[in-house]
């Protein structure tokens, strides 16, 4: 019986872990581009949902541990990139169009190779800018309501040092209770979950400013690492199957609010790793698990946004900040490592965290044309081979050592 429910268990701490360790981000990220309270928890509820179908379909369809999650890179790229130009329906129309790219990327596999010849220093240092600012929200947040913030930073702290996993998780808790504590009764009418669908629109610069670098961030943060974590662990994952069905249910959740479903890549260890089961055939009913718990977890999206509308923005900012500091070191990590690239690097992260917006498009998209034109121009020439050193030839003449190594008179 511990056999059969060890797979069943990991699926519901895989659940629980990814929801409550990135909602916060997914929220702010919806609110950012322009959502109202409603649209961001219709936008929860159906990333859950598409997620859990997503991960029940892979998992039966190819007896693999494919754990799916939303894109919380690209949730915190839409906190990066603030209000779109033309309101919420163009941002759903960037999400859509970002969904159907995935879908391409599923059904044309030079596309995904594209993505991944991206510079790896670039794509980091891209990843790096876009979280950099979400993760200095705890610093802000302990300055601007520190008896809110204070004991949320201390929960996270001790719980990173004796119980890492549950870190995020347990520090949600502690500011869910700040919040509760400090915040008079509130009408529960957003309390049922409810799902608002918006007619998407279309706009060049949203295009270039938000879809295409969503797109690039879900592939580069997402889908390649969560497919590297499998193989890690014995497996073949089946990319394209897994990028269509993502792809797919990103479009159909796009015009309820949801921005992009994925590989997962935090919370796939959960489910592939031999804590799931010792066999590794029968890892896939965690991820199976998982997927109806994170489905059921979008059922009470209208409540936990309600209680997230009851707090002050800057504290939510720095649950989902602290949730993001690990993803930040691994992209900091990531772009740093090639001295040759380093300037580059840093040029892309600098131009993407300053969140300019030019011609309507966001710091995200000059981030990455910055960096690469830096390693275009300033790409070390290669040396050209040096011919060999040619040996010294013998001398015509035998030495005589007995006077001094002088050559006799011809």
């Amino acid at each position: 019986m511990a056999g059969r429910m060890q797979p069943v268990l990991a699926g519901v701490v895989t659940a629980l872990v990814g929801f409550a360790s990135s909602f916060t981000v997914v929220l702010a990220g919806l609110r950012a581009v322009g959502a109202t309270e409603a649209q961001a928890a219709s936008g929860l509820l159906v990333l859950c949902v598409a997620c859990g179908l997503c991960a029940v379909w892979l998992g039966l369809r190819h007896r693999l541990p494919l754990s799916i999650a939303w894109s919380t890179p690209g949730a915190a790229l839409l906190v990066a990139t603030g209000p779109v130009p033309g309101g919420w329906p163009v941002a759903v129309g960037a999400f859509l169009v970002s969904g159907l790219l995935i879908v391409a990327a599923g059904l044309f596999p030079v596309l995904g190779r594209a993505v991944a010849a991206i510079p790896k220093p670039v794509a980091g240092a891209m990843l790096a800018g876009v979280l950099l600012p979400l993760c200095t929200a705890p610093v802000r947040a302990l300055v601007e309501v520190p008896w809110l913030a204070a004991p949320v930073l201390v929960s996270w702290l001790l719980l990173h040092r004796f119980a890492r996993r549950w870190a995020v998780p347990g520090a949600l808790v502690v500011a869910a209770g700040a919040i509760a504590s400090t915040t008079p009764g509130g009408g529960t009418g957003g309390l049922r979950p409810v799902i608002e669908v918006t007619a998407p629109q279309w706009s060049v610069p949203a295009l270039v400013g938000l879809a295409l670098p969503l797109f690039l961030v879900t592939m580069a943060a997402q889908n390649v690492p969560g497919t590297a974590v499998l193989v890690g662990y014995g497996y073949r994952p089946p990319l394209s199957s897994a990028l269509r069905t993502t792809g797919l249910a990103s479009m159909v959740a796009a015009p309820a609010g949801g921005h992009a479903v994925n590989l997962a890549a935090i919370t796939a260890a959960l489910a592939a790793s031999p804590d799931a089961h010792p066999d590794p055939d029968r890892r896939w009913i965690a991820s199976v698990t998982a997927g109806v718990g994170l489905a059921l977890l979008g059922l009470g999206a209208g409540a936990v946004t309600t209680l997230v509308g009851w707090a002050p923005p800057v504290l939510i900012e720095a649950v989902a900040g602290l949730a993001l500091l690990g993803a930040l070191a691994t992209a900091l990590t990531s772009a740093l490592a090639d001295p040759a690239a380093r300037e580059a690097a840093v040029v892309t992260l600098v131009v993407t965290a300053s969140g300019v917006s030019l011609a309507g498009v966001g710091g995200a998209f000059w981030g990455l044309a910055a960096g690469s034109l830096m390693l275009l121009i300033f790409r070390p020439r290669p040396v050209p081979p040096q011919p060999p050193d040619r040996p010294i030839p013998p001398p015509s003449h035998p030495v005589d050592r007995e006077v001094g190594g002088r050559l006799p008179a011809s």
